[in-house]
């Protein structure tokens, strides 16, 4: 399953070997072993390598494990991030500076969230996750009310936005509901969001098609815009327009212009 994952036959962007809470206690060292054995064959695997990032998610800083995770691992060069869960500000500050890695926090717990500007803010970190069975945990909630809870997502998006980060959408868990994925991963991305974690290689052409191209309609829509704004300039207008019954301003052309030149 490791070796698929970094070859060629999986089209995503980053994998993450876990050695967190997919692992059993007793298998941690094993999982250790295998990973370093796998990152030793990708010296074989350059082309697959070169199109992926490799990231570990190590165990929470503040458990024993962590500190093995972190000296053991900070020496692959092949690994370019570590992937902290139930990121708190304890422990974040100083990881990139003793371990060299750049860092993606997972905000998964009520003192996280409450930390959330000072994580975004710390030495290495380039992008924010949300998890939201672990907030659930934390605050004695429900996982559906927790993964459905529109202020934090937007609030993780709008965090990570404002420190240059890339915010990374929270796990699917249904396997058996693509359309299920489909709207979430397209609510995240209206939402600023860059990409989304995933669980099984299912998930990951539908993901590839909501954050890797806008939609046909979308498309047309900034197409219009675009037209209708640079034709109302033509004739002096400098305001706001009407297009379609909508209002259509200077942030609205902006937006558009955006949406083009990502398609392209």
């Amino acid at each position: 399953m490791l070796r698929k994952a970094i070859s060629d036959d999986l089209q995503c962007d980053c994998v993450i070997f876990d050695l967190e809470d997919s692992v059993p206690l007793e298998e941690k060292g094993t999982a250790r072993k295998l990973i370093h054995h796998i990152l030793e064959e990708t010296d074989q695997l350059q082309a697959s390598q070169n199109k992926k990032q490799l990231y570990v998610r190590i165990n929470q800083l503040d458990h024993p494990l962590a500190k093995s995770d972190i000296a053991i691992f900070a020496k692959e060069d092949a690994i370019a991030n570590f992937v902290v869960p139930k990121a708190d500000l304890k422990g974040i500050k100083n990881l990139f500076r003793k371990s060299g890695k750049h860092i993606l926090p997972i905000i998964e717990s009520a003192s996280g969230f409450l930390h959330m500007e000072e994580i975004a803010g710390s030495n290495g970190v380039d992008a924010m996750a949300y998890g939201a069975a672990d907030m659930a945990l934390s605050l004695r909630g429900s996982v559906e009310s927790y993964r459905n809870n529109e202020y934090i997502v937007a609030r993780l998006a709008i965090v990570a936005r404002a420190y240059g980060l890339d915010p990374i959408d929270q796990v699917f868990f249904d396997l058996n509901n693509p359309e299920g994925l489909r709207k979430e991963a397209s609510k995240a991305k209206g939402l600023g969001y860059s990409g989304k974690l995933l669980i099984h290689p299912s998930q990951i052409e539908i993901t590839n098609e909501i954050f890797s191209k806008w939609s046909r309609e979308e498309i047309d829509w900034a197409r219009q815009v675009i037209q209708a704004y640079e034709d109302s300039l033509k004739k002096g207008s400098k305001g706001a327009i009407r297009l379609n019954g909508q209002l259509v301003d200077a942030v609205h052309y902006k937006l558009a212009k955006d949406i083009l030149l990502q398609s392209i």
